[in-house]
């Protein structure tokens, strides 16, 4: 089985999984003012706790997005200095749909809306279906950003909806059918990342390094003084 690491920042808590086999550490970090500093910290603890080296790991996932900007270009840019420093390939991942693992892993949810505040009035969403024979998930509404009204899943039965997108925007998910007991407390989640990072390096889909690019669904460019700190230090840690 593959030895996955995973980086999570695009949103309000920073996360790192690895997992070993067919099991899972993490360690999380609330604050965005903190995730360049945190991040490297916890991969040395994940590491030294599963008493390997960056080496050891197969691939290096990353929320790619949507989330925040420094969140999104903070997973990318350490993801992509420990990739170069250990010579292996990285595994962009969508954060929607890793919040849909976190909602199968807990309700058993194979019909999942995620739903994710993208701030200014707006959040992020995508539907996903589990596929229980190929062990995969299938995605049916592509990640998207639009007003919280806007939101319009396709009809499934059993649809399971989560994220902070719903209690951010409560008047505007008001009387809709699909947001009833949403489970706003699901977000980005290494430990999610990591099982769906074992599934894409299976199926190839790992890139070079110098390939890991964010997803983007707004507009802007240039890393942050703390970003540039966080991606320099991963390279020297490498």
């Amino acid at each position: 089985m593959s030895t996955i690491l995973a980086i999570e920042t695009s949103s309000e808590l920073a996360s790192c999984a690895l997992l070993v086999g067919d099991r899972v550490l993490a360690r999380s970090s609330a604050g965005v003012r903190t995730h360049s500093q945190s991040v490297l910290p916890m991969v040395q603890e994940l590491l030294r706790e599963a008493g390997i080296a960056l080496q050891d790991c197969d691939a290096i996932a990353f929320g790619a997005g949507p989330g925040s900007f420094t969140g999104v270009r903070t997973a990318c840019g350490v993801a992509q200095g420990l990739a170069f420093g250990a010579n292996r390939p990285v595994l962009p991942l969508v954060t929607l749909a890793a919040m849909a693992e976190g909602c199968r892993t807990r309700t058993g949810a194979i019909e999942v809306l995620a739903v994710l505040d993208a701030r200014m009035g707006e959040v992020y969403w995508a539907q996903y279906r589990y596929d229980t024979v190929r062990g995969a998930w299938i995605e049916v509404s592509a990640p998207a950003l639009s007003a919280p009204q806007d939101v319009m899943p396709v009809p499934a039965a059993g649809l399971a909806a989560c994220g902070n997108g719903f209690s951010a925007y409560p008047e505007a998910f008001a009387g809709k059918e699909f947001a009833n007991g949403a489970l706003d407390d699901i977000l980005p989640h290494a430990r999610d990342l990591a099982v769906l990072g074992a599934s894409a390096f299976t199926d190839g889909q790992g890139l070079p390094a110098a390939q890991a690019q964010p997803l983007y669904l707004r507009n802007k460019v240039a890393y942050t003084s703390a970003e540039r700190q966080a991606i320099n230090a991963a390279k020297a840690g490498a």
